[in-house]
């Protein structure tokens, strides 16, 4: 198994769902962890349960749209572990919206934190990492829809092709530093951001009974069920860990076999 003793972590939008098992996963590996979330009460919630069994954490707000915000992140996980080994750009939002129907405010809110908190959290790690004397992972959650749009869910689906774009760029341009960056592609995963999409068909009418889009779309994957958190942790333990040193610009659906790319 991958070891990540005493390794140093930020996971961003952690304080529930997908990053905070992801989050408990790593620790449990032997991470250190910064809990970073919106909400200082789901960020602490995550780091005392982590404390509880035994772990090392300390819990964050941040708006990862604020490089000052990020910057303290980034700087609190330095000044309470000594150094920064992994970002885990995981924080994201979501929006159903008809293509026609989408404005400048819906297109800013979800690309301002889906791929401009991205860039930002890569540039502020990276200038760390240098300053550690090179090398240093990043691990970015994009999805399914960053490798093909969907519809009612365009400026969310060009928000998750810029991450990988990101991803590809900043691997070509860091890697003879020993800078590393991957991204995990998640499917249709049972979480609050999946109940938030599932509201936004039945609000547009494509949908009218509750988990109804969530149900059709789950039936695409060839494994034969939604995914859940708990699959796309192998991967993430994988990405921090050394066993991938030698991988990067690499973006990894973990979908149940829904996309084939």
């Amino acid at each position: 198994m991958p070891t990540l003793k005493d390794k140093s972590i930020i996971v961003t939008g952690a304080g529930r769902g997908i990053g905070a098992t992801m989050a408990r996963a790593l620790a449990a590996d032997g991470a250190r962890l910064v809990i970073a979330d919106r909400t200082e009460e789901d960020a602490s919630a995550v780091a005392e349960s982590i404390r509880a069994t035994g772990g090392d954490a300390v819990a964050v707000t941040v708006d990862v749209r604020d490089r000052a915000a990020v910057r303290r992140m980034i700087d609190t996980a330095v000044a309470s572990f000594g150094r920064l080994d992994v970002l885990f750009n995981n924080a994201g939002v979501a929006q159903t919206k008809p293509f026609l129907d989408i404005t400048e405010e819906d297109w800013r809110f979800v690309t301002d934190v889906n791929a401009l908190g991205v860039l930002i959290g890569m540039q502020e790690a990276i200038k760390t990492f240098r300053a550690q004397g090179g090398g240093g992972k990043i691990i970015n959650t994009a999805s399914i829809a960053g490798k093909q749009g969907y519809e009612p869910l365009a400026h969310y689906s060009a928000s998750k092709f810029a991450v990988v774009a990101l991803t590809q760029a900043a691997a070509r341009a860091f890697g003879k530093e020993k800078i590393t960056a991957n991204a995990i592609c998640p499917g249709v995963v049972a979480t609050e951001m999946w109940k938030i999409i599932d509201k936004g068909f039945r609000d547009t009418g494509l949908t009218t009974a509750e988990d109804e889009a969530f149900n059709q779309f789950a039936a695409g994957a060839v494994l034969g069920r939604p995914s859940t958190a708990e699959d796309l942790v192998g991967v993430a333990r994988f990405l921090a860990s050394s066993d991938s040193d030698f991988m990067t610009g690499q973006s990894l659906l973990v979908d149940g076999g829904m996309v084939f790319a």
